[in-house]
């Protein structure tokens, strides 16, 4: 018989800290925190120290630590200060400026240090944002690589979490970040940095760091959490609390020693003194970790499953039994054996891991189960879990770190600047440049531009100290003010010794590759691509592949110009897939590639330039705030053309750009030989032209395939909530994936909205329209903006048409040129209609009740309707024998 325990990661410290009864030990001087230690209370205002109640460490205010005096400091609502437990709680740090906003904690350059951050919301800002319902989270960086995220959604205003990552400092300093991921504003209420013991953890190192899972003692305990003075570097063990049978707690007075030498993790003797074993009637128990629901949204969210953390767990054992019979035991994880035939030592501790040995697609499941020959049972004293900390990323020169920091302070500069200047890419500093060509060195900085910065002050020697710098913008963009006691670039350069050569005047030339593509387009070089983009002056775009500029050519046709953030083909995934599609295929549904720049300095893809963005910011209405496109179409909006660049889509405009989406992969499929698969279809990569005619983009994750066999793909490419089930877990391609993408878009065009989002959990977009219209009809899933102006029975046919593309298995999904024939039918059915409106006396358009026989779509199909029950699974009736409705539809 098996008996669990589970625990959960990030428990809520609220109630956990009120059962704290701490004794100080008789040692410690009273207010003053061990060496090692900063406790930092952020948002306190009011003083400037004070000491905890429990502990007696000494917190302070965080305003010297976070960089550039950004965020505002909150006290949490005057209902939840009276139900803390602590000053901690009640006051906060929030950011609503900036993606990323940073704490610089000081450090002893490659010594290791625990850093756990805390989070008491309290509803600061009484949006009551963590109990709504609506998601709220943002991101948690160490240094400039991912540690967690924080998942406060569906959580309780008065609850504390908090996150633990242990680390090794590589410099004087170690920054923590808070990322916006734009479901929420980050806010931090603690930071704790612990100084570890140099023995401790032996597998960490400048490219290993661990996240904390989870952290628990055994055996009959009085505190639910256990930390400082009992544990001296402040770490805290949640107790497991497995007080009833069959579990029997075990204890002794006795001490419990270490082996010599064994310093790996220094677990308090205290915790050691305690144990948990099981009755003599059973002869195994599971410890297993579990997440909570918010955290597993998330992880669907970011497309992460647990399963896909690389774990370490670590066990700690002294058989404290105290009699010489024999205790042995087998480990596994998830039925896997790890640790065979275990002996815990009498009254040692032994610490029992795979020596940093990380495990990879394994659950969080762990059995401890008697040998037959063993005379008693399993019993464990404590339990770790960790998950490793991915560097990829590495940090700016350490030399430019310096050199920025020089500059910013000597300028007071307010511009956002945190963190690293030059990594995560997606995070680097507003207005610089850097080199990241060789991608196991640290990335250099080679531009600054502090146009319009309105600096004043002459120019700092740390300017001239930066090896790689090549260009430098010092001119304020304000005219008519002068940028009074700044050098020109001239000046700078010839102070940087570049040969007297300005950034203008440079021969990029030289850097131009040899090897041609051997491809029937244009190749632009990097001095044209100046002339066509003025200066790369108009950015249309951004995103984590690079920038998009507005140029125009010669003959005064407009062009994207897509500048990659790779500067070399072997750097670049999407380069080479995207220009031999392109390059290929010619189509009026597919964006159209002019050329290519291939330079050292720069690679670039020219397109045709599509004015009115893309689909999905149409849908949602935000074309104020379009990141793509966005400037060039308020230019035209303001224009006389104002009302043909009206945001909002009628229903006859929707079909029509579902129909030109469906002929361009449609085309892909069936003229290109081997089919093209572009494996990313989404409504960000349909573009729209000045008329609306749309056009599938981004060929970048596009693959051949040939339909004699499937394509086996060891990566599953693609974006969340768009992904194809079946190639998910067979990673098998076929033309099918594009289908099921391209169902999800149908659905988006009937909605409005997103393919994943809040009501009030995660909700994927197929079944939400399932729920809506079991528990009502198919008006209440239509977007609002259409004001019931449509024909009911072309929208049920559409939304058919989408849970057709939407079935699981691929096979029973119709084709795309299924899927353009029932568009073509509905498009002409939908104008025709509207010019018969136009031409007779002016009425509104009937809208017929989803209940009505669907005459319409009878007509076409010869197939009665197909309903959707409570499990969201399809079912048919009528004469159509089993077979599909948009196989009848093609006669097949």
């Amino acid at each position: 018989m098996v008996i669990s325990y589970s625990c959960t990661a990030g428990t809520k410290l609220a109630w956990i800290l009120s059962l704290l009864l701490i004794l100080v030990a008789a040692t410690q001087v009273h207010g003053v925190s061990p060496g090692g230690f900063l406790n930092i209370d952020c948002g306190l205002t009011n003083r400037s120290t004070y000491n905890d109640t429990d502990t007696t460490l000494t917190y302070v205010s965080d305003t010297e630590f976070v960089e550039g005096g950004n965020g505002k400091s909150y006290d949490i609502m005057a209902q939840y200060i009276a139900d803390a437990t602590n000053e901690q709680e009640k006051t906060l740090r929030s950011f609503p400026d900036g993606q990323r906003n940073c704490y610089t904690l000081p450090t002893n350059s490659s010594k290791k240090y625990l850093i756990r951050a805390t989070f008491t919301y309290g509803n600061y800002d009484g949006l009551n944002s963590s109990e709504k319902g609506s998601l709220f989270l943002f991101g948690l960086h160490i240094g400039v690589n991912f540690w967690a995220t924080v998942n406060l959604t569906n959580w309780g205003s008065s609850d504390t979490m908090y996150k633990e990552v242990i680390t090794v400092a590589p410099d004087k300093f170690i920054s923590v970040c808070l990322i916006n991921l734009g479901s929420g504003t980050p806010f931090v209420s603690t930071l704790d940095l612990r100084e570890l013991d140099g023995a401790m953890f032996p597998f960490l190192n400048l490219s290993v760091s661990i996240s904390h899972l989870a952290r628990q003692r055994y055996g009959s305990v009085d505190d639910y959490i256990t930390r400082y003075p009992t544990d001296p570097f402040d770490r805290f063990w949640e107790a497991a609390l497995r007080y009833k049978f069959p579990f029997l707690n075990m204890t002794t007075n006795q001490d419990v020693t270490k082996l010599p030498g064994n310093d790996d993790f220094q677990v308090p003797m205290p915790i050691l003194q305690k144990a948990s074993t099981i009755s003599s009637n059973f002869s195994e128990f599971n410890v297993s970790v579990i997440f909570p629901d918010n955290m597993k949204n998330i992880d669907n969210i970011n497309n992460i499953d647990y399963r896909s953390l690389e774990l370490l767990p670590i066990f700690h054992f002294a058989d404290i039994g105290g009699n010489n019979q024999n205790r042995t035991f087998d480990i596994y994880n998830d039925g896997n054996l790890m640790f065979p035939n275990y002996i815990p030592p009498l009254f040692r501790a032994e610490s029992t891991y795979q020596s940093g040995k990380f495990l990879r697609k394994r659950g969080l499941n762990f059995t401890l189960r008697k040998t037959p020959s063993s005379e008693l049972q399993p019993l464990i004293n404590a339990f770790e879990v960790y998950s490793l900390v991915h560097t990829d990323n590495l940090t700016t020169s350490p030399d430019d770190v310096d050199y920025m920091k020089e500059v910013k302070k000597y300028y007071s500069y307010t511009r956002n600047w945190n963190g690293d200047p030059c990594s995560p890419r997606e995070y680097s500093w507003q207005g610089l440049a850097c080199d990241y060509a060789n991608g196991n060195k640290n990335p250099r900085i080679t531009r600054i531009n502090l146009s319009a910065s309105g600096l004043i002050g002459g120019l700092h020697i740390a300017f001239m100290k930066m090896a790689s710098l090549e260009n430098f913008d010092s001119s304020c963009g304000i005219p008519p003010t002068p940028c009074t006691g700044l050098y020109p670039l001239e000046a700078v350069l010839e102070r940087l010794e570049f040969a007297g050569k300005s950034a203008e005047q440079e021969d990029y030339s030289i850097y131009e590759e040899e090897a041609p593509l051997h491809i029937d387009i244009k190749r632009f070089t990097y001095a044209e691509l100046k002339l066509i983009t003025n200066n790369f002056q108009s950015i249309i775009g951004k995103g984590g592949f690079g920038t998009v500029y507005h140029g125009i050519l010669e003959n005064n046709d407009e062009v994207a110009v897509k500048v990659l953030v790779e500067t070399s083909i072997a750097e670049s995934k999407d380069f080479l897939p995207e220009v031999q599609t392109l390059s290929k295929v010619h189509h009026k549904n597919l964006v159209t590639l002019v050329g290519y720049c291939q330079n050292r300095k720069c690679l670039a893809l020219v397109y045709d330039f599509m004015p009115r963005g893309n689909l999905q910011q149409l849908l949602r209405g935000d074309i104020e705030n379009v990141w793509t496109y966005g400037h060039r179409y308020r230019e035209l909006r303001s224009s006389k053309q104002d009302s043909r660049y009206d945001s909002s889509l009628n229903w006859e405009e929707r079909l029509h750009i579902a129909l030109d989406a469906a002929q361009g992969l449609e085309y892909l499929h069936e003229s290109c030989s081997p089919s093209i698969v572009h494996r990313d279809v989404k409504t960000p990569n349909i573009l729209l032209d000045k008329n609306l005619v749309a056009k599938i983009s981004d060929f970048g994750l596009s693959r051949a395939f040939n339909a004699a066999h499937t394509h086996i793909s060891t990566v599953v490419a693609g974006t969340l909530g768009y992904l194809d089930p079946e190639y998910h877990a067979t990673f098998q391609l076929t033309v099918k994936t594009d289908v099921y993408s391209f169902g999800i878009v149908l659905l988006e065009i009937v909605t409005g909205q997103p393919p994943v989002f809040m009501d009030p959990q995660t909700v994927h977009l197929p079944n939400w329209v399932r729920q809506k219209i079991d528990k009502g009809s198919i008006h209440d899933v239509v977007d609002k903006k259409l004001l019931d102006q449509y024909d009911a029975t072309h929208l049920q046919t559409v939304i058919d048409l989408a849970m057709n593309c939407l079935e699981n298995a691929s096979i029973d999904r119709p084709s795309m040129t299924e899927v353009v024939s029932v568009l073509k039918v509905l498009f002409t059915v939908a104008v025709s209609s509207e010019k018969r409106s136009v031409t007779s006396t002016p009425q509104e358009k009937n809208v017929m009740d989803a209940d009505i026989p669907r005459q319409f779509h009878l007509m076409i199909s010869g197939a009665t309707t197909t309903s959707y029950d409570n499990e969201g699974s399809s079912s048919q009736s009528g004469p159509t024998g089993g077979m599909s409705e948009i196989s009848y539809i093609s006669g097949r």
